[in-house]
Protein backbone atom coordinates (compact mmCIF):
# COMPACT_ATOMS: atom_id res chain seq x y z
CA UNK A 1 0.00 0.00 0.00
CA UNK A 2 1.44 3.75 -1.11
CA UNK A 3 1.94 6.35 1.37
CA UNK A 4 -0.81 8.36 -0.48
CA UNK A 5 -3.13 5.48 -0.29
CA UNK A 6 -2.41 5.17 3.45
CA UNK A 7 -2.84 8.69 4.55
CA UNK A 8 -6.22 8.46 2.52
CA UNK A 9 -7.47 5.52 4.31
CA UNK A 10 -6.75 7.70 7.63
CA UNK A 11 -8.43 10.31 6.98
CA UNK A 12 -11.38 8.71 6.00
CA UNK A 13 -11.26 7.05 9.47
CA UNK A 14 -10.69 10.24 11.02
CA UNK A 15 -13.77 11.86 9.60
CA UNK A 16 -15.58 9.32 10.23
CA UNK A 17 -14.71 9.40 13.82
CA UNK A 18 -15.63 13.02 14.18
CA UNK A 19 -18.85 12.15 12.51
CA UNK A 20 -19.88 9.92 15.64
CA UNK A 21 -18.39 12.16 17.74
CA UNK A 22 -20.97 14.64 16.56
CA UNK A 23 -23.96 12.81 16.33
CA UNK A 24 -23.63 11.36 19.85
CA UNK A 25 -22.79 15.07 21.05
CA UNK A 26 -26.40 16.10 19.15
CA UNK A 27 -28.20 12.92 20.85
CA UNK A 28 -26.66 13.61 24.35
CA UNK A 29 -28.22 17.51 23.98
CA UNK A 30 -31.57 16.34 22.14
CA UNK A 31 -32.86 13.52 24.67
CA UNK A 32 -32.54 15.56 27.80
CA UNK A 33 -34.19 17.96 25.69
CA UNK A 34 -37.15 15.91 24.95
CA UNK A 35 -36.98 14.19 28.41
CA UNK A 36 -37.43 17.90 29.58
CA UNK A 37 -40.38 18.51 27.26
CA UNK A 38 -42.57 15.25 28.54
CA UNK A 39 -41.98 16.33 32.53
CA UNK A 40 -44.23 18.09 34.55
CA UNK A 41 -42.93 19.95 37.93
CA UNK A 42 -44.83 18.04 39.98
CA UNK A 43 -44.41 14.55 38.41
CA UNK A 44 -45.87 13.70 34.63
CA UNK A 45 -47.76 16.16 32.32
CA UNK A 46 -51.68 15.71 32.99
CA UNK A 47 -53.28 14.82 29.62
CA UNK A 48 -55.41 17.47 28.77
CA UNK A 49 -59.21 16.73 28.07
CA UNK A 50 -61.46 18.95 25.90
CA UNK A 51 -64.84 18.53 26.04
CA UNK A 52 -67.05 20.88 23.16
CA UNK A 53 -70.67 21.81 23.65
CA UNK A 54 -73.72 22.13 22.04
CA UNK A 55 -74.04 23.61 18.08
CA UNK A 56 -69.88 22.93 17.76
CA UNK A 57 -68.10 19.75 17.66
CA UNK A 58 -64.37 19.21 18.73
CA UNK A 59 -62.86 21.12 15.81
CA UNK A 60 -63.27 24.29 17.40
CA UNK A 61 -60.33 23.15 19.86
CA UNK A 62 -58.15 22.18 17.17
CA UNK A 63 -55.35 25.68 17.73
CA UNK A 64 -55.59 25.31 21.59
CA UNK A 65 -54.76 21.28 20.73
CA UNK A 66 -52.35 22.56 18.87
CA UNK A 67 -50.60 24.71 21.01
CA UNK A 68 -50.62 22.40 23.64
CA UNK A 69 -49.23 19.68 21.93
CA UNK A 70 -46.35 21.61 21.28
CA UNK A 71 -45.74 22.45 24.83
CA UNK A 72 -45.70 18.09 24.97
CA UNK A 73 -48.89 17.72 26.63
CA UNK A 74 -51.07 14.79 25.42
CA UNK A 75 -54.76 16.24 24.06
CA UNK A 76 -57.70 13.99 23.94
CA UNK A 77 -61.09 16.12 22.12
CA UNK A 78 -63.57 13.23 22.22
CA UNK A 79 -67.02 14.05 20.63
CA UNK A 80 -69.53 15.12 22.88
CA UNK A 81 -73.11 13.02 22.24
CA UNK A 82 -75.62 15.82 22.81
CA UNK A 83 -78.47 13.36 23.48
CA UNK A 84 -78.26 14.87 27.45
CA UNK A 85 -76.87 15.60 30.21
CA UNK A 86 -76.98 12.14 31.87
CA UNK A 87 -75.75 10.34 28.44
CA UNK A 88 -73.30 12.66 28.03
CA UNK A 89 -71.85 12.79 31.38
CA UNK A 90 -71.52 8.74 31.10
CA UNK A 91 -69.91 9.15 28.36
CA UNK A 92 -67.41 11.20 29.02
CA UNK A 93 -66.89 9.45 32.24
CA UNK A 94 -66.42 6.38 30.36
CA UNK A 95 -63.23 7.88 28.36
CA UNK A 96 -61.60 8.98 31.91
CA UNK A 97 -61.86 5.80 33.05
CA UNK A 98 -59.27 4.94 30.34
CA UNK A 99 -56.75 7.55 31.20
CA UNK A 100 -54.20 6.22 34.21
CA UNK A 101 -52.50 9.28 34.95
CA UNK A 102 -53.60 12.69 35.94
CA UNK A 103 -56.26 14.89 33.74
CA UNK A 104 -56.87 18.27 33.12
CA UNK A 105 -60.43 18.37 31.99
CA UNK A 106 -61.78 21.30 29.91
CA UNK A 107 -65.32 22.00 29.00
CA UNK A 108 -66.61 25.03 26.88
CA UNK A 109 -70.30 26.01 26.95
CA UNK A 110 -72.79 23.33 27.58
CA UNK A 111 -69.65 20.85 27.43
CA UNK A 112 -68.57 22.70 31.63
CA UNK A 113 -72.52 21.18 32.27
CA UNK A 114 -71.19 17.69 30.82
CA UNK A 115 -67.58 17.73 32.80
CA UNK A 116 -69.26 19.26 36.16
CA UNK A 117 -70.81 15.75 36.24
CA UNK A 118 -68.30 13.73 34.74
CA UNK A 119 -65.79 14.04 36.66
CA UNK A 120 -67.24 13.34 39.92
CA UNK A 121 -65.15 10.89 41.40
CA UNK A 122 -62.60 10.18 39.16
CA UNK A 123 -59.70 11.22 41.72
CA UNK A 124 -57.09 11.65 38.41
CA UNK A 125 -58.80 14.76 37.27
CA UNK A 126 -57.00 17.97 39.01
CA UNK A 127 -58.30 20.60 37.59
CA UNK A 128 -61.38 21.89 35.74
CA UNK A 129 -60.98 24.49 33.59
CA UNK A 130 -64.41 26.18 32.00
CA UNK A 131 -64.10 28.19 28.73
CA UNK A 132 -67.49 30.20 28.69
CA UNK A 133 -68.96 27.27 30.05
CA UNK A 134 -71.51 26.71 32.31
CA UNK A 135 -70.98 25.74 36.02
CA UNK A 136 -73.77 24.19 37.24
CA UNK A 137 -74.53 23.55 41.12
CA UNK A 138 -77.18 20.63 42.32
CA UNK A 139 -79.78 21.24 40.37
CA UNK A 140 -79.05 23.57 38.15
CA UNK A 141 -80.43 23.33 34.39
CA UNK A 142 -78.86 24.61 31.01
CA UNK A 143 -82.68 26.52 30.74
CA UNK A 144 -82.37 28.20 34.05
CA UNK A 145 -78.90 29.61 33.87
CA UNK A 146 -79.31 30.86 30.45
CA UNK A 147 -81.96 32.85 31.45
CA UNK A 148 -80.77 33.50 34.73
CA UNK A 149 -79.65 37.34 33.37
CA UNK A 150 -80.56 39.03 30.29
CA UNK A 151 -77.82 38.88 27.24
CA UNK A 152 -78.57 35.67 25.53
CA UNK A 153 -80.01 35.27 22.26
CA UNK A 154 -80.89 31.78 22.24
CA UNK A 155 -84.70 31.49 22.53
CA UNK A 156 -87.62 29.97 20.83
CA UNK A 157 -87.27 32.84 17.89
CA UNK A 158 -83.96 32.05 17.10
CA UNK A 159 -83.38 27.93 17.91
CA UNK A 160 -84.81 25.47 14.71
CA UNK A 161 -86.27 22.05 16.14
CA UNK A 162 -85.88 19.41 14.35
CA UNK A 163 -87.81 15.58 15.22
CA UNK A 164 -85.58 12.80 15.00
CA UNK A 165 -86.15 8.75 16.53
CA UNK A 166 -86.24 9.22 19.75
CA UNK A 167 -86.66 13.04 20.46
CA UNK A 168 -86.42 16.02 19.18
CA UNK A 169 -82.74 18.06 17.92
CA UNK A 170 -81.86 21.84 18.60
CA UNK A 171 -80.23 23.99 16.28
CA UNK A 172 -79.35 28.07 16.35
CA UNK A 173 -80.77 29.71 13.21
CA UNK A 174 -78.07 29.63 10.71
CA UNK A 175 -79.54 33.59 9.90
CA UNK A 176 -78.64 34.01 13.59
CA UNK A 177 -75.87 31.91 14.34
CA UNK A 178 -72.67 34.68 14.08
CA UNK A 179 -74.62 36.82 16.35
CA UNK A 180 -75.50 35.04 18.80
CA UNK A 181 -72.16 31.99 19.03
CA UNK A 182 -69.73 33.55 17.31
CA UNK A 183 -69.56 37.34 16.65
CA UNK A 184 -65.54 38.10 16.64
CA UNK A 185 -65.20 35.10 13.57
CA UNK A 186 -65.27 36.20 10.24
CA UNK A 187 -68.30 36.01 8.54
CA UNK A 188 -67.42 33.00 6.11
CA UNK A 189 -66.25 31.16 9.27
CA UNK A 190 -69.10 31.57 11.02
CA UNK A 191 -71.49 30.26 8.27
CA UNK A 192 -69.33 27.35 8.09
CA UNK A 193 -69.70 26.72 11.62
CA UNK A 194 -73.36 27.75 10.79
CA UNK A 195 -73.72 24.76 8.65
CA UNK A 196 -72.06 22.11 10.02
CA UNK A 197 -73.70 22.82 13.76
CA UNK A 198 -74.42 19.53 15.89
CA UNK A 199 -77.26 20.02 17.53
CA UNK A 200 -78.50 19.00 20.73
CA UNK A 201 -81.36 16.93 22.35
CA UNK A 202 -83.66 19.50 23.42
CA UNK A 203 -84.14 17.70 26.48
CA UNK A 204 -80.17 19.22 26.97
CA UNK A 205 -82.50 22.21 28.77
CA UNK A 206 -84.13 21.06 31.23
CA UNK A 207 -82.20 18.63 33.52
CA UNK A 208 -80.64 18.90 36.34
CA UNK A 209 -77.35 18.78 37.22
CA UNK A 210 -76.24 16.02 39.90
CA UNK A 211 -73.54 17.20 42.37
CA UNK A 212 -70.66 19.36 40.84
CA UNK A 213 -67.18 17.87 40.78
CA UNK A 214 -65.84 21.73 41.02
CA UNK A 215 -66.63 21.26 44.94
CA UNK A 216 -63.74 19.29 45.24
CA UNK A 217 -61.24 19.92 42.39
CA UNK A 218 -59.44 23.09 41.30
CA UNK A 219 -61.30 25.27 39.17
CA UNK A 220 -60.50 28.09 35.86
CA UNK A 221 -62.40 30.08 34.12
CA UNK A 222 -62.67 31.92 31.28
CA UNK A 223 -65.28 34.37 31.02
CA UNK A 224 -66.26 36.06 27.27
CA UNK A 225 -67.04 39.33 27.91
CA UNK A 226 -69.09 39.95 24.81
CA UNK A 227 -70.64 36.69 24.80
CA UNK A 228 -74.38 36.34 23.64
CA UNK A 229 -74.92 32.39 24.24
CA UNK A 230 -74.56 32.90 28.84
CA UNK A 231 -74.63 35.93 29.65
CA UNK A 232 -70.94 37.46 30.68
CA UNK A 233 -72.90 38.56 34.06
CA UNK A 234 -74.00 34.66 35.06
CA UNK A 235 -70.27 33.68 33.53
CA UNK A 236 -69.09 35.64 36.30
CA UNK A 237 -71.87 34.16 39.05
CA UNK A 238 -70.83 30.93 37.63
CA UNK A 239 -66.72 31.11 38.71
CA UNK A 240 -67.36 33.06 41.87
CA UNK A 241 -69.44 30.20 43.08
CA UNK A 242 -67.54 27.81 42.29
CA UNK A 243 -64.35 29.75 43.63
CA UNK A 244 -62.94 29.52 40.19
CA UNK A 245 -59.40 31.28 39.20
CA UNK A 246 -60.77 33.94 36.81
CA UNK A 247 -60.04 35.23 33.94
CA UNK A 248 -61.85 37.58 31.42
CA UNK A 249 -61.24 37.89 27.33
CA UNK A 250 -63.15 40.33 24.93
CA UNK A 251 -64.24 37.36 23.00
CA UNK A 252 -67.92 36.16 21.70
CA UNK A 253 -69.02 32.53 22.71
CA UNK A 254 -66.22 30.88 21.22
CA UNK A 255 -63.59 31.93 22.98
CA UNK A 256 -61.22 29.05 22.05
CA UNK A 257 -61.24 29.78 18.90
CA UNK A 258 -60.86 33.55 19.15
CA UNK A 259 -58.64 33.27 21.09
CA UNK A 260 -56.56 30.19 21.65
CA UNK A 261 -53.50 31.73 23.13
CA UNK A 262 -55.19 33.26 26.15
CA UNK A 263 -57.14 29.67 26.32
CA UNK A 264 -54.20 27.41 26.17
CA UNK A 265 -52.36 29.69 28.41
CA UNK A 266 -55.32 29.30 30.78
CA UNK A 267 -55.17 25.53 30.44
CA UNK A 268 -51.27 25.58 31.30
CA UNK A 269 -51.90 27.46 34.34
CA UNK A 270 -54.70 24.86 35.52
CA UNK A 271 -51.90 22.27 34.75
CA UNK A 272 -49.75 23.65 36.18
CA UNK A 273 -51.13 23.88 39.31
CA UNK A 274 -51.97 20.15 39.43
CA UNK A 275 -49.86 18.16 42.19
CA UNK A 276 -49.43 14.54 39.80
CA UNK A 277 -50.83 11.59 40.48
Amino acid sequence: MSILQRSGRTLRFALAAAALVASAAVIAAVVPAATAANRHPNGPKPTIVLAHGAFADASGWSAVSLRLQREGYTVLAPANPLRGPLTDAAYLSSILDTIPGPVVLVGHSYGGFVLTNAATGHANVKALVYIAAFVPDAGDTVGGLTAMNPGSGLGPASLVFRPYPGGVDGYIDPAQFRRIFAGDLDRSTAAAMAASQRPADASVLAVPSGVPAWRTIPSWYMVASQDRTIPPATERFMARRAKATTVEVASSHVAMISHPSETARLIEQAAAATSGP
